[in-house]
Order: structure tokens, then sequence, then C-alpha cells
């Protein structure tokens, strides 16, 4: 794919999942980096932030991008030649990529034994990490079942029960407002996240944060899966993460909307979740209560005051 098709790709959601869509985008750096062909290496320089540019600007919320994109851009930083800048820049991508893959097969291991044999697992939209967890608890021989919801608008439920009925999973498919009447019979539930913020808060699908509040009334433990670059480093001086709207013709088709002109349709693709009806997130440096998320942004992501004043000014990639 060229950087543009990718960009294309991510905005449209055919590339979905806050992880899939962080290795999209490295891979797409990747690739633009080899197909660029500038004179000197302020001309690399600034050929690759306008890609990155691109690429940051096609998701708002999923934390993961920027932090992906800034990972790899950093390897640009100390390069003296073009040749230099170009090996570096590669073998972020390439480290990246990698560490992205190990860090699902960890928070699997993790959170597999959360899931203990006889469990009724609930779960909400596509997070590879959380599928991961219920997959695993299932390969070792727990018989669990799992409680899926549909996630409209865009049904990326369907997403979740292939992969659960693929790994052989006996699983019950609902419609999103049927969450409340089937907490009860969840011994657990678990997603991922698009966005953790310093107070351990998470952003993920609309819908999750509704479902958090009938698993607290209910009683039945949420937890969340979340690689640890999904942390949102400019939370920790204030800033909010943006929730992206997306088109009302994903809820309402226009032909119907033209006939409705005194209604107006939202489709945030996102909520917040507080961190007091999350009771862990698992991540691939441990499971942790979510008020130490401050701490994996600043030993684990290694953000520095100065950066994170950068970034909250608008120098730097936001998140």
């Amino acid at each position: 794919m060229t950087l543009e098709e990718t960009a294309r790709g991510i905005r449209t959601m055919e590339i979905r999942g806050a992880g899939r869509i962080a290795r999209a985008a490295v891979e797409a750096l990747d690739a633009h980096a080899e197909a660029l062909s500038p004179a000197t290496l302020e001309e690399f320089r600034a050929g690759m932030r306008q890609a990155a540019d691109i690429l940051v600007a096609t998701r708002p919320t999923a934390v993961s991008l920027p932090n992906a994109v800034r990972s790899v851009m950093r390897g640009l930083d100390r390069a003296t030649t073009l040749n230099e800048a170009r090996a570096a820049l590669h073998e972020r991508a390439r480290d990246f990529i990698a560490s992205s893959l190990n860090a699902v097969g960890s928070i699997a291991s993790i959170g597999a034994r959360h899931i203990r044999d006889g469990d009724v697992v609930m779960t909400h939209c596509n997070s590879e990490a959380a599928l991961a967890c219920i997959v695993e608890a299932h390969r070792q021989g727990k018989a669990i079942e799992v409680v899926a919801t549909e996630v409209r608008p865009r049904n990326q439920g369907l997403l979740t029960i292939r992969t659960l009925n693929d790994a052989g999973i006996p699983t019950t498919y609902i419609v999103d407002s049927a969450a409340r009447s089937f907490v009860n019979r969840a011994d657990l539930v678990i997603v991922g996240a698009d966005a953790v913020t310093a107070n351990g808060a998470v952003v993920n699908k609309i819908g999750t944060a509704t479902i958090a509040l009938a698993a607290h009334e209910a009683r039945t433990n949420l937890v969340v899966a979340a690689e640890t670059y999904k942390f949102a480093p400019v939370t920790a001086l204030g800033d909010f993460v943006p929730i992206e709207e997306r088109p009302p013709s994903e809820v309402l088709p226009d032909e119907i909307a033209a006939a409705l002109p005194h209604v107006r349709v939202r489709n945030p693709a996102f909520d917040v979740t507080p961190p007091e009806f999350v009771d862990l997130i698992f991540t691939e440096q441990g499971a942790i209560p979510p008020s130490m998320a401050w701490l994996i942004i600043r030993d684990h992501l290694g953000w520095s005051i100065d950066e994170f004043r950068r970034a909250a000014e608008g120098g730097g990639n936001r998140a």
C-alpha cells in the first residue's frame, strides 16, 4: 500500500483496531521512506514529517497512531547523513512492529490468568488484545463462553464473533442495548482501548462506558487490555483525548436524512470510561490498576516534561 492508500484505509475504517492501525501506519512510513528520492537529509526529514502528519490526521482518538509515528520518526533525530536517516527509520519501524505483535502475546498470557474455567466473559468492539486474552484462555483448556455485542453503527462485533467462532468458543451475539440485560450473567467484562489517559480513564469504542457502568452496578469486574503505546502522554498536562465524530450517514442513510430536515444525527465513535469503573489494565509490562497509568507514560514511554509541553503547545504529535 502507498502512504495515501494506507491513510485512506485508516480514515474509512478498512484498517481497524488501534494496534492494527499503528502497525499499518509504521509500515506505510517505512515504505514511503524507501520511495522518497530527496537530494539532502533535510529534504528527507521534511518529506517524512509531511507523511507523518498525513497519517496522524486520519484518526484523532486512537493515540496508538501518533505514538507509533512519533516512535519511528525519532530515528531521524540523530542521523547525520541521508543513508543513516533512512536506515534508522527502517530499524525503528521493524522494531515497533515486532514489539507490537509481541505485546499482544504478552497481554494474552497475562489476561488469560484472570479468566477462570467456566467463566462467562463479555466483550465489546473488536479488540485484538482483548480477544487474544479470551482465545488464550480457551487454548489453555478453560471451558468459557463469550457474550459479544454487535457494536453499532459499524458492526465491528461481526469481526469479533468470527474470530471467536473460528477458535471454537461458544458465543452469544447481542445488540448493544441488551448489554445491561446480559452483564449480570457475566463473570468478567474485558475490552480494549484506543487510549488510556494519565489518570487511568479509558477511551474506547462508543458504548464501552455504558457497559462499564452496568458492570459496576452488577459488581462484575471490568478489565482492559491495552498495549503501552495506547497510553496518552499529553493528558499528563491536562490535554483531553479528542473524541472523533464520524459521518452521520453511518447511522442514517443520506436519502432518509434528506426527508428529515429537523433531525440532527450525532455519531461519536468513542466514549470515556472513568478509572473507578476499571479494575485492572493488562499491558505487556504487567497488570496494573488505573492509578498506575502515569507511571507507564513516564517510565515506559519515556516522555520528558519538555516533550509534554511541546506536544501540549502543538509542537508535537497530539495524543
